[in-house]
Parts: structure tokens; sequence; C-alpha cells
């Protein structure tokens, strides 16, 4: 994994003391709230219901076992004891203390991670596929241009005040693990005669008007992408709506340009951009690839787990993943007990998962879009010690892509912009559902749940999605069906008038009876609803 140079830290350093400068004026009196707010975002810090947020950057997912015993630290020194591992790869501290916030970005400086650009209208965190580096399919490791990315887009004198934030997700494989098609640009390495190159997609994303991005370009070289990625925001940043905060997301100008007209500027604004020669030079491109070799490892002694242990069985099913390596396999940790909080981790289970890392997965982990940790190259000698620590330590739950593998968002709980839990109605569905067994005969089914219309929760890309509203000041609950984050990417449809929050438990549970009473031989819940379309759904719904 990357590591920092002397001009990285120095920019975290300088940093970290610069927004001590700010929040001691500010705690002084000296600064008003509006003048601190848009300095505070710069560095992650949100003013949530009952206290501020602070949002952490975990590049691509991507960190070492110093760096997450940090975050554990972090939890048991300035929050309640966990933290919130979110959608973009990130972690979010929920109850931080105003004059403790420039300490803690202080010793996440210690380690090599800030806050910087979780927040406002920049380049946010690049996101990437968990799996990268050890996934059998994929073409390159993607990290490598994410870490190019996020280098090129940090403090970015042109795009650090765009229109609206900005998403950026690097899958390598033909299966899309990062939801890419719904981020504003999405890029897919591919190789094309030989030659390692792009797709990309741009204008994806969900919130208010949610849209799959349509492909911009089917092959860029990779000496070119950077130069090309800058030419696609160079155009949104000149167009893009600033007057109207609704429409202000790239989405929005590509649906009125026109995929076609867009694509045109883009192509004419790449050849004056390339002309810049901002692309790197082999040898500094070489420098961030080195970061990124393969670990060491050893050779494959042939090993096959003991599946006499029937929950390990059950664990080595569900939640691991083959991997590239013979001898070696991907581990994914679910952070969705029965009765949890989706993506929740106490600072004890961050250490845990921090000691695993170091031990069996050459001292690394990652965070993944659906709220989940990954150990990526644990070998298959080690797995039951590995799922022995987990599930001693609540970790070991064996329902990866399953109905209780929920994402939501913190909703009402947490979040000001929220206008229904999100919390409550994810607990009573995974409690209603957590009979493992049953959750097997179900299969893949990916349920997702927003407390608001800005969709955090990415309700729209659920094969169920969920969307707490306010209705004349209750919390009621739109159902929605057929939506997906993969490579065959999908926005859900609402099924029709909401439930309230028992409703909305009875109404997941009405669909998942249909899906088994018509499914054929091998379908997943979205290939029958693909098939049988919305109507037999919703007559069981409303009759």
């Amino acid at each position: 994994m990357y590591k920092y140079d002397t001009y990285d830290q120095a920019i975290v350093d300088a940093r970290v003391e610069e927004f001590r400068d700010q929040v001691k004026r500010r705690l002084a009196g000296q600064i008003t709230e509006d003048q601190f707010k848009p300095l505070r975002l710069m560095n992650g810090l949100y003013l949530q219901l009952h206290a501020y947020m602070l949002r952490v950057a975990v590049p691509y997912g991507t960190l070492d076992g110093r760096q997450m015993r940090m975050l554990g630290t972090i939890a048991r020194k300035y929050d309640r004891g966990y933290g919130h591992f979110t959608t973009r790869q990130n972690i979010q501290y929920n109850w931080i203390k105003l004059e403790d916030a420039p300490d803690i970005l202080a010793d996440l400086a210690t380690v090599e991670m800030h806050a910087i650009q979780t927040s406002g209208n920049c380049i946010r965190n690049i996101s990437s596929d968990q799996y990268a580096g050890a996934a059998a399919d994929e073409v390159a490791d993607p990290r490598v241009w994410a870490e190019l990315l996020r280098q090129w887009s940090t403090f970015h004198p042109e795009f650090s005040y765009l229109p609206r934030k900005f998403k950026i997700a690097v899958i390598a494989a033909d299966e899309d693990r990062a939801a890419m098609r719904l981020h504003d640009i999405g890029i897919q390495l591919v190789e094309r005669d030989g030659e390692l190159g792009g797709r990309i997609f741009v204008g994806g994303g969900m919130g208010r008007t949610p849209m799959v991005a349509p492909e911009i370009k089917d092959f860029i070289t990779a000496a070119d992408l950077l130069s090309y990625v800058e030419a696609c925001l160079r155009v949104y940043n000149r167009y893009g709506r600033r007057d109207n905060i609704y429409k202000a997301r790239i989405k929005i100008l590509i649906h009125e340009l026109g995929a076609d007209e867009y694509r045109r500027q883009v192509e004419e604004e790449f050849a004056l951009v390339k002309a810049l020669g901002i692309d790197p030079p082999q040898a500094e491109f070489d420098r961030i690839s080195a970061f990124f070799a393969a670990p060491a490892f050893g050779p494959d002694d042939g090993a096959v787990a003991d599946r006499s242990d029937p929950d390990f069985a059950v664990w080595l099913d569900q939640n691991v993943k083959p991997h590239k390596q013979p001898g070696y396999a991907i581990v994914n940790i679910s952070l969705k007990p029965t009765g949890g909080i989706p993506g929740d981790a106490s600072a004890d289970q961050i250490d845990l998962m921090a000691d695993l890392a170091e031990r069996y997965s050459f001292d690394e982990l990652r965070v993944t879009h659906a709220q989940n940790i990954v150990l990526p190259h644990v070998r298959t000698a080690d797995l039951y010690t590995v799922w022995q620590a987990l599930d001693a330590a609540g970790l070991a739950p064996a329902n990866l892509d399953l109905i209780s593998d929920i994402i939501a968002c913190p909703g009402l709980d947490y979040c000001s912009l929220a206008n229904a839990r999100s919390i409550p109605i994810a607990q009573k569905i995974a409690e209603r559902f957590s009979d493992l067994g049953r959750q097997r005969e179900l299969g893949e089914l990916k349920l997702k749940i927003s407390g608001c219309i800005n969709a955090c929760g990415h309700h729209h890309a659920g094969h169920i999605g969920i969307l707490g509203v306010d209705k004349k000041g209750t919390e009621n609950y739109q159902l929605l069906l057929g939506g997906s984050g993969a490579e065959d990417a999908s926005l859900a449809r609402i099924t029709g008038p909401g439930f309230d929050e028992d409703g909305i438990v009875d109404a997941v549970e009405k669909v998942t009876n249909v899906y088994l009473g018509v499914r054929e031989d091998g379908e997943r819940f979205l290939d029958t609803y693909r098939r049988v379309g919305l109507d037999p759904f919703k007559e069981a719904l409303y009759g």
C-alpha cells in the first residue's frame, strides 16, 4: 500500500495546524459558525443532530494494522467507543467534541491519515474494488490508478470548488464490486489488443435524481487516462449549475446536454489538456506502482479447510472468496450482526481486526462500500484460526450478500438531513430474518436503506430498497424493487404507497415470499424480479 513521502506528510501536518488555529478562533468567538462552517467541512467535520461528526478518509478502502488500530484508539479516546464504516469506504465518528477535533487530526497524521476532502464541493475519497490485488478476474491493480487520482485531485486548484461534490470509482474487472456506474465518474480498466486502458462512464449517482452513468469513452489508453478525466471535470466545472443545488451534479449536466454533446465537448477539451503534459512520466507511475506490488506469498501448501465444524463451514461458504494466489483466500468480515447497527464496530473489534491483519493478511485490510471489512490475503491453512477469533468477537455473521447484510445510513438517529430513522428498520428486518437457513434459502438479496432522498444508504441500488420520508410529521417508508449497483446496474422502482415502521418489515417479508413462490432454478431475487416484473409484488403488497 502507498506510503507517505515527506511532501505528503508535510501537507497533512500543515493542514492540522491550520485547522487547530481555526478551531481556537471559533471557540474564542472570534469567528461565527457561518464563517467556521466551510473551514470545518474542508476537514470532514459536520455538525449533526446531537454532536459533531468527523469523517476520516480511507483512500480506496485500503489501510494497514497500524492505521486500523489508530481508528480504534480514536473511537475509544474521543468518541463513545465505536466507529461507523461508510459506503464511501471511510469511517465516521458521531460524537466528537469540537475542541478535540484538531487533536484527532494530529493523531491521524501520525499514521498517514487525514479527513481532507471528505466533505465539500470537491473530489471526494476515490473508491475502488475491495478485492483489488487479490481478485483473479482483474486486469491490473486498480488501486495504482486510484492513488494516482488521489494525488492529482488533492487540493486541485481548479476542482476544489466544483458546482457540487464529485465521486470517482476505479475498478479493473468485469464484475463491478464498487458500484462504479453510480459515481460521477466510473473507470473500468480493461485490456484492448494487449494495451491497458480504461472505459469511462460519466454522470451516475443517486440522491434526488438517480441515474446510471452512460459510457462516454469506450477506451482511452492508460497513458492518456488522467488527461481525459481532467477534461471530463473541466467541462463540468465550466457548465455545471451553481445557481441550483438540485441541478448541480454532473449527471444533470449530461442529462440536459445529452451524452453525445458532452462527449464531443470532452474530446475537444482533451485535445487541449493533453498538450499540458499532466499525465505522469513513467518513472512516477512506476514509483506509485511499486507500493502495490504483490505480498510475499508463500508456496501453495495444498491445505484444505477442515469443514467438520458446521458453523465454520457455513461461514466459509458465505464469507470467504477465491484468491488469485493458490493457497490463499479473501476473508469478508461482516459488520452486520443480528440486532446490530450496520457498519458499526467497537474499538475492541477494530483492534482485533488490526491484529488479525498483521498476523494473517500481510498487514492489510479493506473497507467495502457495503460497510464491511476485508482481510484480502489469508492463507487457507489459517482460515479456521481467523474465524475462531472473529466469532469470539461477534464479527463472524455468515451473511455476506444475504438479506441481513444491510446497507443503512445513520438516518434520523444522527443526521440533521434525514427524514426518518434507518437503523431501527435495519435491526427489525435483520431480526425478522435472523434464521440463517432462511437467509440462505433466499440467496443473494441486497437490501439498502436510506433515511432521506440524499440516498446515503444507496436505496436506489438495492434489490430491495427502502426510503424513509416525512409524511405529515410521521416517519413513512417507501419500498423499492429491482435496483443493482453491480455490472448489471439498474435503478429500483417504487412499489406504491409507503408503510409505517412495522409495516415496512412486513412488506419486505411479503416480497420475499412472492419471490420464493415464483422463482425458477438458479434465479436470484433480482433475476426473478426482472423476469416477472413489478405486478406480482404489488399485488401481494396492496391487494
